[in-house]
């Protein structure tokens, strides 16, 4: 083990995900496994302005697996953006003795480890940052996946799945908005799972009447009385959509927006497993005096990267499942989802 490395931080930040806990869960006792004092940061880069902490050990995070949200809370910080900002972070480090900082989150956590590194770097110091990639809209270009997904999916399926039962029985449409304000990866790869008679993307233009008032057509053709429609917030507000529907061919939609619940829940076996190798791995890369990395998933192998690099990567839109997508609701199947 690295002399170097006594004493860590570790902290959640932005949007919460389920997941996160078994990440700080597999942080604390892999680092205290290797003889390294765990010190949890609350509330994010807030906490570390604010000196908001706690002393971590391998019992305080016992029974935190299987829980949604984040035993360490979250929050977004505007003044942790602006240098005087990281200067009381940085003497919040200096005081608790930190060597090191294992962040979860997503992009902005991330770019937030890297300019408080550099700016210790201006001190003539060393703080060595390693991000966790935690959100639910599968968005971070370096990494195939990130915590947090997979639970969202499953809780936007089985509401769907019960929306539909209800929908059935009325014979009407349903517009259901999920989270995804730059990023369609939620909302295409739910969409896919429930046979939705047509999903709306950031990524994608829409052509209302080609992507929406054709498939629904389509779908009465071919005998359907019910229609799905997935909506991803950035490409249109369900309510605005479902007036679209009514105005266009008579139907009265039900609008459902699901909001904040596809935050919560317990976290699923994938994201529960994954949060616990990346956890490992970002301890690792600090024992290894591996400083300023990002813990990815590629091709199903854990790995850590260089953050910089890692930020400049870019993540291509699978827009393959959109296409099959198209193909399974325009060939006359919609009928039987």
């Amino acid at each position: 083990m690295s002399a170097k490395i006594r004493r860590i931080g570790v902290l959640t930040s932005g949007g919460d995900a389920p997941g996160m806990n078994s990440a700080v869960r597999a942080v604390v006792r892999t680092a205290v496994g290797q003889g390294i004092e765990c010190i949890g940061i609350r509330r994010g880069w807030s906490g570390l302005i604010s000196s908001d902490f706690v002393q971590l050990d391998g019992n305080s995070v016992s029974r935190i697996i299987n829980k949604g949200g984040t035993m360490l809370y979250t929050a977004r910080s505007e003044e942790f953006m602006d240098h005087a900002g990281r200067e009381k972070a940085i003497a919040t480090c200096k005081l608790l003795g930190l060597d090191g900082i294992v962040a979860i989150g997503g992009d902005g956590t991330f770019r937030g480890a890297l300019a408080l590194s550099r700016q210790v770097a201006e001190h003539g110091n060393k703080l060595s940052v390693v991000g966790i990639p935690a959100t639910i809209d599968n968005d971070i270009g370096c990494s195939h996946y990130t915590i947090g997904f997979d639970t969202a999916c499953n809780t936007c399926i089985e509401c769907i799945d019960k929306l539909r039962d209800t929908m059935q029985s009325h014979e009407r449409c349903s517009v259901v908005e999920v989270m995804g304000r730059h990023a369609g990866n939620l909302a295409l790869y739910v969409g896919l799972a429930v046979g939705a008679t047509a999903v709306l993307i950031p990524e994608r233009p829409v052509d209302f009447e080609r992507d929406v008032i054709e498939n629904i057509r389509r779908a009465r053709l071919a005998g359907t009385t019910h229609y799905m429609i997935v909506v991803a917030e950035g490409a249109g507000k369900a309510f605005y959509i479902g007036e679209q529907i009514h105005e266009a061919i008579g139907i009265d939609p039900r609008v459902t927006v699901l909001g904040h619940i596809q935050r919560g829940g317990s976290p699923s076996a994938r994201d529960r497993e994954t949060a616990s190798r990346m956890g490992y791995v970002a301890v690792q890369a600090l024992v290894n005096d591996k400083g300023n990395r990002i813990v990815v998933s590629k091709d199903g192998r854990i790995l850590d990267l260089d953050m910089e690099e890692a930020l400049a990567e870019t993540k291509e839109f699978q827009m393959e499942r959109y296409d099959i997508l198209e193909a399974l609701t325009n060939n006359g199947t919609s009928r039987f989802h």
